[in-house]
């Protein structure tokens, strides 16, 4: 990877324009620019699941959609808490690039992706055990456990080009390149369902055509993203350096930030895990209900991460620029938003939420139950936009400790609610405890905000005095 410097005329911020190009004042508008097709490309990820389902659903043996649905629960767990690689270069990247510095932007992708090719490298090895004791512990029929088996098997031989598609991923939306992050998640998911209905329908492959789809996707999908990284990189000053990348205090700032992430996401996805377990121990009939209500809540949180996202690429870019005042200004305008879009998702909740129940579900009585528990899917955005929109910040000033600790306190509360409140007040104790630990999250990083403010200032002036 060694090579010339560029000249130092062309710099990270003429290649990768920061978001002070639009005016000093107009933050809403940068906002905008980067959050709508962040929502734009989320939204094709619980579609591509639907398009998975509906191929095989036509094949004729029901343990064909129990497979798929096993599978991609086993891969949505194990890729879910490699998020890390996603959400630390992000924040790290647009430091750099608040700073101008391009040979920085270099190495923290070259050092990301190491990383993540490593770790995909391990579950590749790791085929077998994951595959035994993840369908194992989910799935109930010997034949969905059998096709379920040859879904991951196949499938997880894609996973190092997933989780460089992570680093990826971070990287353009740290160098505030949204547009091109939608265009590679619309590739995919495009290409995707093509080879699905090639595989399956064409070739007839079924489950393991399906898991092939998504395995080959992957890795055109990050071929794509190299392309334009390439493009990106043309004319943007320093130059590739392993010295650089191998850099031992860089490498351990990224890994106590990726174990930081780590430790965060793994106590969300117990979190909801621990919900649908709960859920079963209600009834076939409260479990459906609740699946119903938590696909809505999963599509809101999916548009209100577009403005988290938008604020992580904006305070570290400001926080790497050094600029507290542009740091304010940018939690303001992306918290204002998420807020003003929680509110209308609300509003729709209450017009349309029996609609949106009826669109998902013939079943009468997973009708009905659901709609005596709308109320929690109403007031969700509104307690649940807090802790969405706080992480963004966070990791956009990669203080990740504070995650940690807030989701590690909220985890705790969870658990001990829902063993209370549950066996009181029923489904309602559940999904009262639940929405306790989406607003124990935002609390709890409100609560932090003010050090997170006196250490960027702290930071910003040492980088100040060094630089003088």
């Amino acid at each position: 990877m060694g090579g010339p410097a560029k000249s130092r005329a062309g710099t990270a911020r003429q290649a990768m324009p920061p978001g002070d190009r639009f005016g000093g004042s107009d933050w809403r508008r940068r906002v905008w620019r980067l959050a709508l097709p962040i929502m734009a490309a989320n939204i094709t990820v619980p579609l591509l699941g639907i398009v998975d389902t509906a191929v095989v659903g036509h094949l004729g043996d029901p343990a064909y959609i129990g497979a798929i649905a096993v599978g991609s629960t086993v891969f949505s767990f194990v890729f879910w808490c490699f998020g890390f690689l996603r959400m630390s270069t992000t924040g790290l990247t647009s430091q750099a690039l608040g700073a101008a510095r391009g040979d920085e932007l270099r190495a923290i992708l070259g050092r990301a992706s190491l990383l993540g090719l490593a770790l995909g490298l391990v579950l590749v090895a790791l085929q077998q055990p994951i595959a035994l004791l993840g369908v194992g512990l989910i799935a109930e029929s010997p034949d969905v456990a059998l096709h379920a088996r040859s879904y991951v098997e196949i499938r997880i031989l894609g996973a190092p080009a997933t989780l460089l598609n992570y680093v990826l991923l971070g990287w353009f939306l740290g160098v505030q390149r949204t547009g091109i992050a939608l265009v590679v998640q619309l590739f995919l998911n495009v290409l995707n369902i093509i080879l699905n209905l090639v595989f399956v329908l064409g070739f007839g492959w079924d489950v393991p055509g399906v898991a092939a789809a998504s395995a080959l996707s992957e890795v055109a999908a990050a071929l794509l993203g190299l392309y334009f990284v390439t493009r990106l990189l043309r004319g943007v000053e320093g130059g590739w350096s392993w010295a650089r990348i191998l850099d031992a205090g860089a490498i351990r700032r990224l890994a106590v930030v990726n174990v930081d992430i780590f430790i965060r996401t793994a106590c969300l996805v117990t979190a909801f895990a621990w919900f649908t377990w709960a859920g079963g121990t209600l009834g076939e009939t409260a479990l459906a209900a609740n699946a119903v209500l938590r696909n809505v809540t999963i599509l809101m949180a999916y548009a209100l991460d577009g403005f988290a996202h938008a604020a992580e690429t904006l305070v570290g870019d400001r926080f790497g620029a050094r600029d507290r005042h542009g740091l304010n200004d940018a939690v303001r305008a992306s918290t204002a938003m998420a807020a003003a879009t929680a509110v209308i998702f609300t509003c729709l909740a209450v017009l349309g939420g029996g609609l949106l129940v009826d669109l998902m579900t013939d079943l009468e009585d997973v009708r009905a139950l659901a709609r005596d528990y709308m109320i929690w899917l109403i007031i969700h955005p509104l307690i649940a936009v807090w802790s969405f929109q706080l992480d963004g910040v966070f990791i956009g000033a990669t203080r990740t400790a504070a995650m940690r600790n807030a989701m590690i306190v909220s985890l705790a509360l969870f658990l001990v609610a829902e063993r209370v409140l549950t066996p009181w007040l029923g489904n309602d104790g559940l999904w009262l405890a639940i929405t306790l630990f989406m607003a124990t999250r935002g609390a709890s990083l409100a609560l932090a905000y003010p050090r997170l403010l006196a250490a960027s200032e702290k930071t910003m002036q040492e980088g100040k005095m060094r630089h003088t």
